[in-house]
């Protein structure tokens, strides 16, 4: 691509993650917190999230010229993000609501067992398309927009808005991406037809880059159930079969119109599928369609050297896959350094301490870094 510069908008948070005694381990939640139990923690770390602070501090780390977009309120809260970009150096384009607050998450991350979430969306729930300053996104080359399913105004109009948006951003040109965020099964939020909303934002997005997890919801509930009732409690990601699940997943959201999926399916790895040359070569050059034309590749996961938390681990890889497209890397390296980027991301409480820069990654996956080995055929 020509023009490097990338713009990450969408969902921004405040998370605050309290950390436990390694030593501490539990094979599930509920051994941790119980009705009238105290638990001693550690230090909290105190960092911007969400996928703009997340996938858009990444994407600085590893050198990119990028820009956020979000919405906060005035408030405390708000404050603090705006100390912490502030800081940090970053390109803002905030929108501040002055009458508002700002969005939240706590984490809780014991080791041992998967995190459990406490988050209050606030001020994203009143961000709309109108108010993106799209003067700025059009100086982009890139355009990522993250966590639609927990920003009301971008899918309680059945995804008119949101599809709005990302065919304006087309319009001038750009490359687009989407992530999505989980669905409260018991909120408002699932009671939309989140596969008729998909079949009309994806024709506009190019790179959709959705967990296996929030696809199935949004695509089969009755399956997704199922899903859950085969893994009995654990990860639904450590019980799929790729034949089965994975495959005819991505093959059914490249149908709805996006021209290529990345799977993310937590500790299994993640899986890269593109449409041919004919559709590639409009948003890449010849040499660089030839390379996409077609492509299918499930990478599985590395070995983590020790896991504290997977917070923000989704959001970051998809900045190291980002990262790789911009900068006309292969498909395979691309989905490498998600994956690599992924596993980096687990061996620290918060989404960037863990990282590897994109040299340190291609030299440990070259020094063959060992894989997991968890998909089913």
């Amino acid at each position: 691509m020509k023009n490097k510069k990338i713009i990450v908008a969408g969902h921004v948070s405040l998370d605050m993650t309290p950390s436990f005694p390694r030593n501490n381990r539990a094979s599930s939640l509920y051994d941790f917190i119980k009705p009238g139990k105290l638990v001693n923690v550690g230090p909290a770390s105190i960092s911007s999230g969400g996928c703009v602070s997340n996938t858009g501090d990444a994407l600085h780390f590893f050198g990119a010229d990028v820009t956020l977009l979000c919405k906060i309120g005035g408030d405390v809260f708000g404050s603090i993000l705006k100390d912490i970009y502030e800081k940090k150096g970053y390109n803002v384009s905030f929108i501040t609501a002055s009458g508002e607050t700002t969005s939240y998450t706590v984490i809780i991350a014991p080791p041992g067992c998967d995190r459990f979430f406490l988050h209050n969306s606030a001020v994203n729930n009143t961000f709309s398309a109108d108010e993106i300053n799209y003067g700025l996104v059009e100086e982009a080359g890139f355009f990522h927009f993250g966590y639609p399913s927990v920003m009301r105004q971008f899918y309680v109009d059945e995804g008119e808005s949101l599809s709005g948006m990302f065919r304006k951003v087309k319009s001038m040109g750009l490359v687009t991406s989407m992530d999505t965020a989980a669905i409260d099964p018991d909120g408002p939020v699932a009671e939309h037809d989140w596969k008729s909303i998909l079949a009309k934002i994806l024709p506009y997005v190019d790179f959709f880059v959705p967990s296996v997890e929030e696809l199935f919801f949004m695509l089969d509930k009755a399956y997704y159930y199922k899903l859950q009732e085969r893994s009995s409690g654990e990860d639904i990601c450590r019980h799929l079969s790729f034949k089965e699940d994975i495959e005819p997943l991505a093959e059914e959201v490249l149908g709805m119109g996006c021209k290529v999926v990345l799977l993310k399916c937590g500790a299994s790895g993640m899986y890269l599928a593109a449409k041919d040359y004919s559709v590639m070569k409009t948003i890449f050059d010849d040499k660089e369609a030839a390379a996409w034309d077609n492509f299918r590749l499930f990478a599985k996961s590395f070995v983590p050297d020790v896991i504290l938390s997977g917070t923000g681990a989704g959001d970051t890889s998809i900045a190291a896959f980002i990262y790789g497209v911009v900068n006309g890397m292969s498909p395979s390296l691309c989905l490498d350094l998600a994956v690599g980027t992924g596993t980096s991301c687990l061996t620290s409480y918060d989404a960037l301490s863990g990282l590897l820069s994109i040299d340190e990654l291609k030299k440990k996956i070259d020094a063959g870094w060992h894989r997991e080995d968890i998909i089913q055929p």
